[in-house]
């Protein structure tokens, strides 16, 4: 059966429709994952007790397994720890009814968290001692050096990196449709089912998956020579 341009061009803007919600679930997922990294890294530059412990495992854990196995990990696994915690310690959580976008995004969101706590602990261990121990000549807080002379700092290394996690989490957003939810993968198939013409869908996802992660790879590329030309003029 000959490829119909036709109908890939009449599916075409009802899945570029779903661009928001795979947006969504990406920089919803890499901003808190971005957060949830920073305590990792720190926890494990500074050597915390137990917690230093906990990261490493935690991080080799998500490194180690699929994104999809993580995906049904947590969509099978919350609705039993909900329903473990209120049985045993009372606590009033329902495991009824989560919303499915809610698994995507806990799923994500540790993923991103695991692979930018590497991200930041190498970009963090860059920086040269020195910039610290000057921090602490002048009296500033370990929170006050981070802030204005570490991460700034930090930041150049660390955005190749960032950028990588992020078009990754945005293409296998492409597996969340396997629990549900309907983002540019799943509008794919269902337009695809009506028409029973797959290859013609498929193509249009993967311009649309492209479009975004070319378009994103750009914005970072200008973001890091910015942040390059800002770091020459302040040293």
């Amino acid at each position: 059966m000959a490829f119909d341009i036709q109908f890939a061009i009449k599916t075409f803007p009802r899945i570029l429709a779903a661009v928001p919600i795979t947006l969504f679930i990406t920089i919803f997922s890499v901003m808190i994952g971005l957060i949830i990294g920073l305590f990792i890294a720190i926890c494990r530059i500074n050597k915390v007790p137990v917690l230093k412990n906990i990261a490493a495992i935690y991080v080799s854990f998500i490194r180690g397994t699929p994104i999809l196995v993580q995906l049904y990990v947590v969509f099978y696994g919350l609705p039993e720890l909900l329903t473990y915690l209120h049985q045993t310690r009372g606590w009033n959580l329902s495991s009824n009814n989560i919303p499915h976008i809610t698994i995507v995004l806990i799923a994500f969101t540790l993923n991103a968290s695991a692979y930018l706590s590497e991200n930041i602990r190498s970009a963090l261990g860059s920086v040269d001692k020195g910039q610290f121990e000057a921090a602490y000549s002048v009296g500033m807080t370990n929170f006050q050096s981070l802030k204005r002379i570490i991460i700034p700092q930090a930041l150049v290394v660390a955005l190749p990196n960032f950028s990588n996690v992020f078009l990754e989490i945005t293409k296998d957003t492409s597996l969340a449709f396997s629990v549900m939810v309907v983002e540019i993968m799943a509008t794919a198939t269902i337009e695809a089912s009506s028409g029973y013409k797959y290859l013609e869908t498929y193509v249009d996802a993967s311009i649309i998956y492209f479009i975004i992660c070319f378009l994103f790879a750009k914005l970072f590329v200008l973001l890091e020579n910015k942040l390059s030309i800002y770091k020459k003029i302040n040293t």
